[in-house]
């Protein structure tokens, strides 16, 4: 496994994409986000973005936020915002092994992908 900066540092370096997955749920998610998921184990993330096009508010919601929180004693939080800084839902995640203190991805028309692939 890379270091925190090392996928930080990589995670920089996507600014497009060049194929789209799809998830089981029927959404899409791009090279950098299949990137952060291969090197941080966390396809639990894009499930959780997955899901949350269940829940109403949220599906709502045009452009969301996922902004992933790792606290020190190794619990998360995952806000959902509106790309207005207004929070739509909060999930609290009692542990992750998450290597990042903190990520943030975007989804709109489908597509889960890194702010700097927009």
């Amino acid at each position: 496994m890379n270091s925190a900066k090392e996928i930080k540092d990589s995670l920089n370096l996507f600014t497009g994409t060049e194929h789209y997955y799809q998830h089981p749920f029927g959404i899409l998610y791009t090279d950098g986000v299949k990137f952060l998921a291969d090197s941080c184990s966390c396809y639990w993330l894009i499930d959780a973005v997955a899901n949350w096009q269940y829940d109403e508010k949220v599906k709502q919601t045009e452009f969301q936020v996922y902004k992933l929180k790792v606290n020190e004693d190794k619990s998360a939080i995952l806000n959902i915002e509106d790309g207005n800084y207004n929070i739509i839902q909060t999930q609290e995640i009692d542990f992750t092994d998450f290597p990042l203190d903190e990520i943030e991805i975007w989804f709109t028309n489908n597509v889960c992908y890194l702010p700097s692939e927009h």
